[in-house]
């Protein structure tokens, strides 16, 4: 059975940093990207990053540009996303999904999703 699991999220000031990591298992990964959504209170789940099952595609939407980073582990089955000067309104339940789909940003195009994480950044 096929699982993507997340981990760290949390609560932290506006300026801090958090690093969630997605683990997947139950079968081989191959050639699946992986992104990040998040949903914000009262709001529609957005895109946030995504990278190629390689690793020399990435996407980012504008409004984390510049301050997350999205990576893989060497065994290509985990994705990272590093998030540094965080603002409250960063604040959301983070998702990672994956999908062989072309377009990142459609989330229609994923076929596993993670439970998701809160992510709480207080001001």
């Amino acid at each position: 059975q096929v699982q993507l699991v997340e981990s760290g999220g949390g609560l932290v000031q506006a300026g801090g940093s958090l690093r969630l990591s997605c683990a997947a298992s139950g079968r081989t990964f191959s050639n699946y990207a992986m992104g990040w959504f998040r949903q914000a209170p009262g709001k529609e789940r957005e895109f946030a990053a995504a990278i190629s099952w390689a690793g020399g595609r990435i996407e980012y939407a504008d409004s984390v540009k510049g301050r997350f980073t999205i990576s893989r582990g060497n065994a290509k089955n985990t994705v990272y996303l590093q998030m540094n000067s965080l603002k409250p309104e960063d604040t959301a339940v983070y998702y990672c999904a994956a999908t062989r789909g072309s377009n990142y940003y459609l989330q229609y195009q994923y076929d596993y999703w993670a439970q998701g994480t809160q992510v709480t950044v207080s001001s």
